[in-house]
């Protein structure tokens, strides 16, 4: 197996948010005072509650959600005593998950792909042009054909072949490539199903986009099947990546309508429209603080 790595330097992630904005997420048992317990932490801190969102599962016993928006003077110099802070004087108490953050800080992404362009290339667009609060790290291809597109971006490329027999050796290639670098994983198409070692592995999420028509139409030429039936919805799913292929948790999904009119190519040329969009929405939310996961479902503020 041979790797090569096209080294090109970062493009600067763009960001319109102000250094003085923090996020504060919390998932804890529902219980009476939580949103007065937090609020009342950021009042005596200095902050300013911009936007608070919240969120309980059930009206006794259920998960309680609340993801707020703050301002802040210096938040980011502020955040290790702040994030020690709420530790003690809240987070223990409520048995809290929680998580606080600059807002101005964006998500290191890695991005997986094989040979269809039409999501990685909007990803890295919408990047460059500061849509996204996401610095993309590197693309990872278990195929060269996109190098030199990626390098208009400025953005690393590293191709890692697979093959079933060297299956495990490229994942662990992968692994390598982007350990400790990385927040997030996002397959924009990437053709291979990752291993349960891998998402084991991998310490960060992973987000993968498909066409909406699973469990029906699953495998190969799914648009061709798809016209010989009538579809008359086609659509995409963003989740959460599992070790159960496509039935991790769903973050964005959407469908447009089609006509007996339309034909393969148009089914696959408004398919692949509706991947972008619904994968640029889910990695946005993400990176974002905006979805939380319960079980196989989830929450998005």
């Amino acid at each position: 197996m041979s790797i090569t790595v096209s080294e090109q330097p970062l493009a600067p992630a763009g960001s319109a948010v102000a250094d003085d904005i923090g996020r504060l997420v919390v998932s804890c048992q529902d219980g009476p005072g939580i949103v007065a317990l937090v609020s009342a932490f950021l009042y005596r801190h200095g902050a300013n509650i911009l936007q608070s969102d919240q969120f309980s599962t059930g009206s006794r016993g259920g998960r309680f959600m609340l993801r707020t928006e703050f301002h802040l003077d210096r938040v980011s110099e502020r955040l290790p005593l702040l994030e020690r802070q709420f530790e003690f004087e809240v987070a223990r108490r409520l048995r809290a998950r929680f998580r606080v953050r600059s807002a101005a800080t964006p998500t290191r992404v890695a991005i997986f792909v094989s040979r269809h362009d039409h999501c990685l290339l909007d990803l890295l667009w919408r990047a460059r042009r500061g849509e996204l609060p996401i610095e993309v790290v590197t693309v990872v291809s278990n195929h060269p054909d996109l190098e030199r597109d990626v390098a208009g971006f400025g953005t690393p490329f590293t191709h890692i072949p697979v093959t079933p027999r060297t299956k495990p050796e490229a994942e662990q290639a992968q692994l390598d490539a982007i350990a400790g670098k990385v927040d997030l994983v996002v397959l924009a198409r990437y053709m291979q199903i990752l291993s349960a070692d891998f998402l084991d592995e991998v310490g960060v999420p992973v987000i993968n986009i498909h066409h909406s028509f699973l469990p029906a139409f699953a495998g190969a030429s799914p648009y061709e099947r798809a016209k010989q039936r009538g579809v008359k919805l086609i659509g995409a799913t963003a989740h959460y990546a599992t070790e159960d292929l496509d039935e991790g948790p769903i973050i964005e999904q959407d469908v447009v309508r089609v006509s007996h009119r339309a034909g393969v190519g148009d089914l696959v040329r408004r398919g692949a429209d509706i991947e972008r969009a619904v994968l640029a929405r889910a990695v946005d939310w993400h990176c974002a603080d905006r979805v939380f996961v319960d079980g196989s479902t989830t929450i998005v503020f």
